[in-house]
């Protein structure tokens, strides 16, 4: 196994780990709305569960840059890079409104 696979693999572990805590603390809020929690509390664990989902989100980013892209970028193919590229420039002008 090389360097970069165990770095891959260890990523993805440590995001699925994430989204299961994720999980959690979503089925959590959704205890504390049914027994009519403080509305700052459970706005509170939503504000922590929009950045444990960045923080996932960017690992995912991170991922896709380093193999997808890398991998278009490194197979010299001009129409496979556009196209690596242009998903990457959709997925950003959408996600962020650029």
């Amino acid at each position: 196994m090389t360097h970069e696979s165990v770095s891959l693999s260890d990523r993805r572990e440590k995001s699925l780990n994430r989204l299961k805590r994720i999980e959690g603390q979503v089925r959590g809020v959704v205890r504390m709305i049914e027994s009519d929690r403080y509305c700052i509390d459970v706005l509170t664990q939503l504000s922590a569960i929009k950045s444990a989902l960045s923080a996932v989100e960017g690992e995912i980013l991170k991922d896709h840059s380093e193999r997808c892209v890398a991998s278009a970028i490194g197979s010299g193919d001009a129409a496979e890079q556009q196209a690596k590229m242009g998903e990457l420039i959709g997925l950003l002008h959408k996600h962020y409104k650029l």
